[in-house]
């Protein structure tokens, strides 16, 4: 990711906008249709993006790639910022994600123990009862 100047940076095209954050063009607009994005429009209707619509998405791109929801990363936004947020509001959403991130890594441990018992009695071979298929199967699991 390139670091824009200031000189023309509060006049950038979503093509730049694109490269400079490395978000795909097709997600920018998707941020702005759920308004996590709204860059101010042109006579023409053009979009203009600056500085801070860059800071803006590449925050959510960060947010994202450490698995916060889009609800997550709206309260955080909507707090203002790193001059305007107040620790412990962010502390809070944070420490709710870490609960949410633990409790899914329980939950993978348990499928994994769950799913290498269930290979290792698979025999590998043509048969009608398949472990595997077996757990994964509704009416039979149920």
């Amino acid at each position: 990711m390139r670091t824009i100047t200031s000189s023309g940076a509060e006049n950038i095209s979503i093509g730049e906008l694109s490269r400079h954050s490395g978000v795909n063009i097709e997600t920018i607009r998707y941020y702005e249709r759920v308004e996590m994005l709204d860059p101010p429009r042109t006579a023409g209707g053009r979009r203009v993006y600056g500085t801070t619509d860059l800071r803006i998405l590449v925050f959510i791109r960060r947010s994202r790639e450490l698995a916060f929801s889009l609800d997550e990363i709206r309260a955080l936004l909507r707090l203002g910022g790193p001059d305007k947020a107040s620790c412990r509001e962010v502390r809070e959403i944070a420490a709710r994600h870490l609960e949410d991130i633990r409790a899914k890594l329980s939950d993978l441990k348990k499928l994994e123990r769950l799913l290498s018992k269930t290979v290792a009695r698979c025999s590998g071979k043509t048969a009608p009862d398949c472990p595997v298929l077996d757990i994964l199967d509704i009416q039979r699991a149920g």
